[in-house]
């Protein structure tokens, strides 16, 4: 799938442990109904075999939508799934080697909490970054949070699109105006809701607004 800077609207990042009651593929396909344009599966606690099988499944739901599949962490499991990317932090597989590996279609995306990081992941091949935590976020309750200046220096400083992460969610969204990402990431925003699906619709509703007024 060729990656498009549109595509990180609304990224939404799976987190099982809201999946009560029902299977991770049924939340995800709920977020896929509302309009997410992206979905991450991030599942720390799944081995590979189970990351594996997980993914397969979800790749083929979210091409039914015309969505990318990207894979936390786990570059193995990503082309064995014939996912369409990953995305790593800076203590993970460098990009630069995740792009000989994978080749130039392949999705990268990059965690980047300063100007270096992001020129550093760009000069490696990186097609675009995860950006924060911009407030705190109840997914990870240890993520070194950025500022709104550092936000926006970080996307001002590279060419490729950025995506906001940490504890973003319909209420504050909007201070992020201006700051020049591409897009939202959410977790518990749209997966630990009682309705994913009106969620995900609410907030990609909103994601646009605040990026055409930006």
């Amino acid at each position: 799938m060729v990656f498009e800077r549109k595509q990180l609207t609304l990224y939404a990042v799976t987190n099982r442990i809201h999946a009560v009651g029902e299977s991770l593929y049924d939340q995800v396909e709920a977020a896929l109904r509302g309009g997410v344009t992206c979905v991450q599966l991030r599942e720390k606690y799944m081995d590979d075999e189970e990351l594996l099988r997980e993914a397969v499944r979800l790749k083929k739901l979210c091409h039914d939508y015309g969505v990318p599949l990207i894979i936390n962490d786990n570059v193995d499991v990503a082309i064995k799934a014939g996912a369409d990317g990953v995305h790593v932090g800076q203590d993970d597989t460098a990009a630069a080697e995740i792009r000989r590996i994978a080749g130039k279609d392949f999705i990268i995306g990059v965690t980047a909490k300063t100007v270096e990081q992001a020129k550093r992941a760009e000069a490696d091949g990186a097609d675009y970054m995860g950006v924060g935590a911009v407030f705190p976020s109840p997914t990870k309750k240890g993520a070194i949070r950025i500022t709104k200046a550092d936000l926006q220096a970080i996307c001002g400083a590279v060419s490729i699109p950025a995506v906001a992460i940490g504890g973003i969610g319909f209420d504050n969204m909007a201070e992020l105006k201006g700051m020049g990402m591409a897009g939202f990431a959410v977790v518990s925003a749209v997966f630990a809701e009682d309705d994913i699906e009106a969620a995900a619709k609410r907030l990609r509703k909103r994601a646009e607004e605040v990026l055409s007024e930006g």
